[in-house]
């Protein structure tokens, strides 16, 4: 079910930054665990990052320029993306897991909650 906001997509240049935040305000339980997602022009969702009770792991492409964060106090989550690249325009899915929903790795199998999704473009 759609219950978390994306916002902080926008154009950028190559080598540009971009901040997404994941906003849960109106999901009253404690997320257990948060992901990212993309989907880019072509290709199916695929998914790039989760964080549960121990270390985020990342996908390859984006590991060392992307950084998975949350303020569980605030029940959001956030995206900090660096360098970034023509290749990772695409729209952004912030998903949430209740408890007991742990990563696998770099992906969340089992989301009880999905955000409408946030568009990035990179280009000069």
């Amino acid at each position: 079910q759609l219950r978390l906001v994306e916002s902080g997509g926008g154009f950028v240049q190559p080598g540009g930054s971009l901040r997404l935040s994941c906003a849960a305000a109106e999901i009253t339980e404690d997320l257990f665990s948060i992901a990212w997602f993309r989907q880019t022009p072509g290709n199916e969702r695929e998914a790039l990052s989760c964080i549960d009770v121990g270390y985020p792991v990342y996908r390859n492409s984006v590991n060392g320029r992307f950084i998975i964060s949350r303020d569980k106090a605030k029940n959001m989550a956030f995206l900090q993306m660096n360098s970034l690249k023509p290749e990772d325009t695409g729209v952004y899915y912030c998903a949430a897991g209740g408890r007991g929903r742990y990563c696998t790795g770099y992906m969340l199998e089992k989301a009880d909650y999905w955000g409408q999704g946030t568009q990035v473009t990179v280009s000069s």
